[in-house]
């Protein structure tokens, strides 16, 4: 997903139902800053129409399902809300802007797409067609509107609708705005009261994120660190073990951790790494809840990406279907000492370009920290952007060899010796159109009147496409931009063949779409859950087990093991578990917020087959 912090105010529909702020909390792929990156009139006005059309959408459906008034409609909907964060006070506050005429609209049956254009919150610039997402009525689009306009003609608040949206003017959400604007910029922990880059909160880019801060007092205190004099007197890598066995006088670090090899995870990628997700209940009527809800403001501070879910670095409990088998808690269990050592560097838009910036929030120290597992996996955003002309706008193979290149080189400042880089190679995009066009979108499962192809459709012509490449009906353009991937992943290839750094070995690994889609065959699953269903772009993490993110996990770990020089280390008994039989110990269960270490009796396993199913 692209687009920058300046689309955040008019975007309050968007907000209202934080269903596809495409715009608001993401940064473009084509720029390491905020910016705008679409062509005039397709960006800020854009995703005002999609959150319009979305909104309205759901409010027309919520009056189907329930069988009430409009009215009736948009009261259920606020109460659906949870209080936190206001988000309850100011969708009645913006009920009370828009309802008297959107109740208007929706009495002389208007759709959404002629609702938002007669409030002027869909706009037709000038030379471009009128967007819509459902089929124009029978008087045909523009009548409609002309009709819709008369409706409300003597409406005084869209008069004056500028001065209504600015929604981060409003007192409830200055500093909500303030803190999402800092993090989208700086990619770093909002609360880090020690400078660590480090945080005991969860989500604005807190724990959720990185490794949580076991003491926000010192700045020499975080996760990945090695551990200061074995940590006889404190916990100084936040692994949870610290102090010394009164049995023997050694160190509890130094038994179990010694000779553990320990690495910490580092991701630098975009929003399929960030596991952006769009719960598709926000805008299924048939589904809405308080419940449905409740992971609102959660989503809302960390930029609707669910990094503690994460194919890579997740660690809880997913609330939002499937479960969380990352390639972090996989090296976890293995080695005890690695707990909290993960980093997720990912942003929604990230590109090689953009990550240029991005990694500069990475907390390493060459020095103090152990050497890590770097995994480099933009998968489609050098190809993806939103411009009519996309494939002008993509990155080429010398950009991206460029742009590589830099990020190795900051890389190899930064990281300790003995650390290993995996680059990903970018996906085959054509599974999208291939799979979903003719399906039906959340959005038009109810009335079976939204397709994907349409929704693709709607954004390409509002120019807000994540990804016009693929998204696209037309088939030579998706040829054209699945031949641009691969040349870019050549490009990755070689670069991992070929060059050498002083502090990091390099591999390369292709995007494994085709094994996981087998392995989901297997289980029974169609090819199609394993795309998110409200914005038909990232890969899915679906409410039944199967082999999306977490086979991502399971088959990329399983070649990264097989591919790389360093298997033995991974295989050795020593490098596989933090414990030896012979430094066995019984310790107290520890548990630090959401990460959980259970220092309890510790075995060591041989290393197993890997298996995917069931590990």
């Amino acid at each position: 997903m692209r687009g920058s912090w300046q689309g955040f105010p008019p975007l309050f529909f968007s907000l209202l139902l934080l269903m596809l702020p495409l715009k608001d909390i993401s940064t473009s792929p084509l720029s390491g800053r905020a910016q705008s990156t679409l062509v005039p009139g397709g960006s800020d006005n854009g995703h005002t129409c999609l959150g319009c059309v979305l909104v309205v959408s759901v409010i027309e459906q919520l009056a189907m399902f329930h069988n009430c008034t409009a009215k009736e409609a948009i009261e259920r909907l606020c109460n659906y809300l949870p209080e936190i964060l206001n988000l309850q006070g100011i969708c009645y506050l913006v009920a009370e802007l828009y309802g008297a005429e959107l109740i208007k609209l929706l009495k002389y049956k208007m759709n959404a797409d002629v609702v938002c254009h007669s409030i002027k919150l869909c706009k037709q610039n000038a030379g471009q067609p009128f967007c819509h997402l459902y089929p124009p009525p029978k008087m045909g689009l523009k009548k409609a509107i002309r009709k819709a306009n008369r409706i409300v003609r003597n409406s005084k608040v869209l008069k004056n609708t500028d001065g209504f949206l600015n929604i981060c003017a409003l007192p409830p959400l200055v500093k909500l705005c303030e803190k999402i604007k800092y993090v989208i910029k700086n990619k770093l922990p909002y609360e880090d009261f020690d400078g660590d880059k480090f945080s005991a909160f969860p989500t604005l880019r807190g724990y959720h994120w990185r490794g949580r801060d076991c003491n926000e007092g010192k700045a020499i205190v975080y996760p990945g660190r090695r551990p200061d004099n074995w940590d006889v007197e404190r916990d100084s890598n936040c692994n949870g073990i610290w102090g010394v066995d009164p049995k023997d006088g050694i160190p509890y670090e130094k038994k179990f951790c010694k000779d553990a090899e320990s690495k910490g995870i580092i991701l630098l990628g975009d929003s399929a790494g960030a596991h952006f997700h769009i719960p598709p209940e926000w805008m299924t009527a048939a589904q809405m809840s308080l419940k449905s809800f409740s992971n609102l403001p959660v989503a809302l501070t960390n930029e609707l990406d669910w990094p503690h879910f994460s194919g890579t670095t997740g660690f809880l409990n997913s609330t939002i279907g499937g479960w969380t088998d990352s390639l972090y808690l996989r090296l976890r269990r293995r080695n005890r000492c690695n707990h909290r050592d993960f980093q997720n560097i990912s942003k929604n838009g990230g590109s090689s370009k953009n990550l240029l910036e991005l990694m500069k929030s990475l907390a390493r120290n060459q020095l103090f920290d152990n050497p890590a597992i770097v995994i480099y996996a933009s998968i489609g955003n050098d190809v993806c952007n939103g411009r009519p002309d996309t494939v002008a706008h993509m990155t080429t193979p010398n950009q991206m060899h460029s742009n590589v290149m830099q990020t190795l080189q900051y890389l190899n400042s930064q990281l300790p010796k003995g650390s290993h880089v995996i680059l990903t190679g970018l996906v085959d995009g054509r599974f999208l159109w291939d799979q979903l066009h003719s399906r039906y979108h959340p959005l038009g499962q109810l009335n079976k009147d939204i397709t994907y192809g349409q929704m693709y459709s709607f954004l390409n012509c509002l120019q807000i496409s994540p990804c016009n490449g693929w998204m696209s009906s037309n088939e030579t353009l998706r040829n054209l931009t699945s031949e641009r991937a691969l040349q870019l992943s050549n490009v990755l290839k070689e670069i991992a063949r070929s060059e050498k750094f002083a502090n990091f070995d390099i591999f390369y690994m292709d995007f494994p779409l085709g094994k996981i889609v087998d392995e989901w065959h297997k289980l029974g699953g169609e090819s199609w859950q394993l795309i998110e269903p409200a914005d038909g772009f990232h890969p899915s993490q679906g409410k039944k087990k199967n082999v999306g993110k977490e086979g991502q996990s399971c088959l990329g770990f399983q070649r990264l093991m097989l591919q790389t020089s360093w298997t033995h280390k991974f295989k050795s008994q020593e490098g596989l578990s933090a414990l030896h039989p012979s430094k066995m110990s019984t310790l107290r269960s520890l548990v630090f917020g959401g990460q959980i270490i259970n220092r309890g009796w510790f075995w060591l396993r041989p290393w197993p087959k890997f298996l995917c199913f069931p590990m």
